[in-house]
């Protein structure tokens, strides 16, 4: 996808600041929308354009899960990841109002391509079912991370101005799921290719429409839904890697047999991700061995509980969880030494010759996730033997072996959660996870966390600029 990140390199220079808007609901463009869109490439970088401010969000998105019990913030600094991780952070923060921003930006972009695009003709427009599908995609992923970060959000499925978009009150999740996010699901599934080659490898698939539509039934508790979904997920061609270390050794293509819809980036052009230095400790000889390049940020770090849930033979967890490395000298290097985080994660480790131009990709959902969610579903049906068949190939691929023969379906159930934790880590998925099954409160109360926080505060600036409670209201907990 170089190209495509390239000219989305470009194009998210010209993102504009919501910071004095509602939710800057037009397109981004020095020309009129009848005389943009008009051939099959004018929709496509469009789309390219969409693709950009996502991933300009998911640059940030797992500071989502620092108050989780997986992550820490380990350099003492005074900032957002730091007030996320010991639950201090308040409603004015710049990080809820660029999300937000960042959130209706590719929304916006998307209801404009739909409108558009409706009427063209197949004939001109010759990938207009791609791009309808990957439009709804897009426009169903930014609605699926609104509700589960803010609670109810506005819903606009339209091009509209934004003295229009400020009286369209905060629609209930429910309905949001229901009129946005499952429809648009389905419909990309039906829509968009099974694969692409070449420069379009990377964008959305029907894979990934069909497995998201998975996780959105199952964080609704549509369990039977989510079974036949996920179940459908396991017939298209996707298979777990055998080998768990080859998900994070990222001199191999990122698109393998695992990947299901990544946030594309690509070192060398200056479009990589932060995630490397992000991540990475402030320890000289482990920049020197790793060879990573530039300032460390000592944040998304494993937690000492973290470590405690591995077993020995378990392959996860040393590339999930560390605390030094042995050097080229055989020496063992404690990151006890390290100025700041004392604990990393090694898997965004890559070597990396500029600051900030990781090769690394963000996993959205890959199929280990699938296999998972498949056997959550399946044990919430009463199929708990269904279920251990799944929870084993995670198992065993990691190459550890339990005997579940007796194990009753609230016991599975501990054990798929618990299994989640081992797998997934670090990858944005514990803090929803927590939320989702209602342990969010009891799990991490003892750390600091408000019974309230198990919803994000809706940006301050766009309560001030609406400015009328009936319409954008507070989430319970956050003030005014």
């Amino acid at each position: 996808m170089n190209k495509i990140i390239y000219i989305a390199a470009l194009t998210s220079l010209t993102v504009m600041s919501c910071s004095k808007k509602f939710i800057d609901l037009q397109p981004v463009s020095s020309v009129s929308t009848d005389a943009l869109y008009k051939t099959d490439k004018d929709f496509s970088d469009a789309l390219v354009g969409a693709y950009s401010l996502l991933r300009d969000q998911y640059q940030v998105f797992f500071q989502f899960d620092l108050p989780s019990d997986d992550a820490r913030h380990q350099y003492p600094s005074d900032d957002i990841t730091l007030r996320l991780d010991n639950y201090t952070y308040q409603n004015n923060e710049a990080f809820f109002l660029s999300s937000w921003g960042n959130y209706y930006g590719v929304i916006s972009r998307v209801n404009a391509v739909l409108d558009k695009i409706a009427n063209a003709d197949p004939a001109v427009v010759t990938n207009k079912n791609q791009y309808m599908g990957e439009a709804k995609f897009l426009r169903a992923l930014c609605y699926f991370d609104l509700v589960r970060v803010f609670g109810d959000v506005p819903e606009v499925t339209t091009t509209i101005t934004d003295d229009a978009a400020m009286k369209i009150p905060r629609t209930k999740v429910e309905s949001v799921y229901n009129d946005v996010i499952i429809k648009d699901l389905q419909d990309a599934a039906g829509l968009l290719p099974a694969s692409y080659t070449g420069a379009s490898v990377g964008r959305a698939t029907s894979g990934a429409a069909t497995a998201l539509l998975g996780r959105a039934y199952l964080t609704k508790k549509d369990f039977p839904n989510a079974e036949t979904t996920l179940t459908k997920v396991t017939t298209m061609g996707y298979a777990l890697l055998p080998n768990y270390a080859d998900l994070w050794n990222y001199s191999k293509d990122e698109h393998h047999s695992e990947y299901i819809f990544d946030i594309e980036y690509q070192d060398v052009i200056q479009a990589g991700s932060d995630f490397t230095n992000e991540f990475f400790p402030r320890f000289a000889p482990a920049a020197a061995f790793y060879q990573v390049a530039g300032i460390s940020g000592d944040t998304y770090n494993p937690s000492d509980a973290l470590f405690n849930i591995f077993e020995p033979a378990d392959v996860r967890g040393p590339i999930t969880a560390s605390r030094g490395f042995v050097d080229n000298n055989g020496v063992y290097q404690s990151l006890a030494g390290s100025a700041g985080a004392k604990t990393m994660t090694l898997k965004y480790i890559t070597p990396i010759v500029l600051p900030g131009d990781s090769k690394a990709n963000w996993k959205v959902i890959r199929y280990g996730d699938v296999v998972l969610m498949l056997a959550e579903a399946l044990n919430e049906n009463n199929k708990t033997s269904e279920a251990i068949t799944w929870l084993k190939k995670i198992r065993d691929r990691a190459g550890v072996t339990t005997t579940y023969t007796t194990m009753n379906q609230s016991d599975l159930r501990d054990s798929i959660y618990l299994e989640r934790r081992r797998e997934l880590s670090f990858e944005g998925l514990r803090w929803f996870d927590l939320v989702r099954t209602g342990l969010a409160y009891q799990t991490l109360a003892p750390l600091g966390m408000k019974d309230y926080m198990v919803l994000y505060p809706i940006p301050l600036t766009q309560i001030q600029v609406v400015n009328d409670k009936s319409i954008l209201s507070q989430n319970p907990g956050w003030g005014d």
